[in-house]
This record gives structure tokens, C-alpha cells and sequence, in this order.
């Protein structure tokens, strides 16, 4: 992760990887990596992928995980 990064995640962004640490994300799929959040497709129809760039998030189809460096973020904020 690099200072870059941090610097750039939205409040949209950060609530998005709390959610997928609730475990209230999937991953659609893994060409376009469509974030569903409760079961209804994200209204930011770009942000699992920013997130998946940036390896906050894993990129694989099924159950949204975060990544060791997602995991980081979240705990330092």
C-alpha cells in the first residue's frame, strides 16, 4: 500500500472495505469485479475494481475478502 493510496480512498471507499470486513460483500464477477453489497449490486459501479487495483480487495468471484493490506488500512484508520 502506498502513501498515494491511503491519500486517495473516498469515505465511500472506506465504508465499502468496512463492509466487505462484515463480510456484507461478493464479488459478481471476476472479469469486471461487480461489487454486491446485502445482496444488491453497488451504486458505485467502479469500486470493486479501484479497490481490487489498489489490493485492498481480492479480485475472485464469490465472497468479498480483503486483502492483508485491506486489512491494514481499516486497522490504522
Amino acid at each position: 500500500m502506498s502513501t498515494s493510496t491511503t491519500n486517495t480512498l473516498s469515505h465511500r471507499d472506506r465504508a465499502v472495505l468496512r463492509a466487505v470486513a462484515a463480510g456484507r460483500c461478493a464479488i459478481a464477477d471476476a472479469i469486471g469485479v461487480a461489487l454486491v453489497v446485502d445482496g444488491l449490486a453497488c451504486c458505485d459501479q467502479h469500486v470493486g475494481a479501484r479497490l481490487a487495483r489498489a489490493g485492498l480487495i481480492g479480485a475472485a468471484a464469490g465472497p468479498a475478502r480483503l486483502t492483508a493490506t485491506g486489512r491494514a488500512l481499516l486497522d490504522a484508520a
